[in-house]
C-alpha cells in the first residue's frame, strides 16, 4: 500500500484527533506506550470496493504489510492496553484471519477469541442481516472474528460489564452474584441496522456498527482519562463509541472522503463544540 504524498491533516474535535493520512506514516511517529485501546477493523484482502486503497494484494504480501502496521500497534500500546482486531475471510479463503492470527503470535499473547454474529437463526425465526449468497456449496458467511490481543494475556477486562441478566434467578443467589448480571461470553450478537442505500451505510463498503467497539471499550473499562485508537478509521463507528464512552480518540483514515464522514459523524454528536476545531 502507497501512502499519498503530502502532509497528514489533522483536526482536533472535541476530546478526540482526526488524522486524514496512511496509518503507517502516522503510526511510526507516535509515542511508545501511549494507547489504552485500539480497535480496529482493517481491509480484510477481499475485494470490497474502497475509494483509496486496493483491497487485492497477494495474500502473502498482505499478511507482511498487516504484521508491520501491528508492530507499530504494539510499540503504541500501553503494557495493560488492549487489541481488538476484527476481521473475516470469506467461504472461498476462509484461513486468512487464522494465518494472521497466527503471525501475530510473537507479538502479542491472545487473551480472547470474540465471535461476532451478525445474524442468527433460532427455531424458524431469523435475527439480524448478512449478504446474501446463491452457491450450491457454501452457506451464508454470518459471523466474523474480534482477536482481543495483550502484550502478557494477563489485562483485567470488565465482564459484566457487557454482561446479561440470569435466566432462572436462583443462580444470583445459589451461585452468591452480586447482582442479576452474568458474563455474556465469546459470541456477541451485534446485529447491524437495517439499511437500504449506501448513504446509509456511509458509503462505505465495510462499517461495523457501533455497538461493536462500543461493546469491547466496555469491556476493557475505558474512562475519561483513556486514549482510544483506531488507524483504519473508516467511517468513524469507533470514535463515534468512544464519544460515548467518555474516552479520548484519535482516528487515521486514508480516504479523504471516510475521513470527512467520520468527521461529520463526531460532529453531530457534539454540536455546541463545532466550532472549536484546529487544524494543523
Amino acid at each position: 500500500m502507497t501512502a499519498p504524498k503530502r502532509r497528514a491533516r489533522r483536526e482536533k474535535l472535541g476530546r478526540h484527533v482526526l488524522i486524514n493520512g496512511d496509518a503507517m506514516t502516522v503510526l511510526r511517529r507516535m509515542n511508545a506506550a501511549s494507547i489504552d485501546v485500539i480497535v480496529t477493523s482493517p481491509p480484510y484482502n477481499i475485494g470490497l470496493p474502497y475509494n483509496s486503497y486496493k483491497d487485492a494484494m497477494a495474500d502473502a504480501d498482505y499478511l507482511d504489510w498487516m504484521i508491520r502496521i501491528c508492530q507499530q500497534l504494539k510499540r503504541v500500546l500501553r503494557p495493560e492496553g488492549s487489541f481488538f482486531l476484527n476481521i473475516s475471510g470469506t467461504s472461498r479463503r476462509p484461513w486468512l484471519p487464522f494465518e494472521l492470527a497466527m503471525r501475530l503470535q510473537p507479538l502479542f499473547s491472545l487473551q480472547n477469541h470474540i465471535i461476532w454474529v451478525k445474524s442468527l437463526a433460532i427455531g424458524d425465526v431469523t435475527h439480524g442481516h448478512f449478504k446474501p449468497l446463491n452457491s450450491t456449496r457454501f452457506l451464508n458467511h454470518n459471523h466474523e472474528h474480534v482477536f482481543h490481543f495483550t502484550h502478557e494475556g494477563a489485562v483485567v477486562i470488565d465482564r459484566l460489564a457487557i454482561g446479561v441478566p440470569f435466566k432462572d434467578k436462583s443462580n444470583i443467589a445459589r451461585r452468591n452474584h452480586a447482582r442479576d448480571c452474568r458474563c455474556r461470553g465469546n459470541t456477541w450478537y451485534i446485529p447491524y441496522e437495517t439499511v437500504r442505500t449506501k448513504q446509509q451505510k456511509f458509503m462505505h463498503p465495510g462499517t461495523f456498527p457501533v455497538g461493536l467497539p462500543g461493546a469491547c471499550l466496555a469491556l476493557h473499562g475505558v474512562d475519561e482519562n483513556s486514549i482510544v485508537l483506531d488507524p483504519f478509521l473508516g467511517s468513524g463507528s469507533t470514535l463515534v463509541a468512544a464519544e460515548g464512552a467518555g474516552a479520548n480518540g484519535i482516528g487515521i483514515e486514508l480516504d479523504p472522503t471516510y475521513y470527512r464522514t467520520a468527521r461529520a459523524r463526531l460532529r453531530a454528536l457534539m454540536p455546541a463544540r463545532a466550532g472549536e476545531n484546529a487544524h494543523s
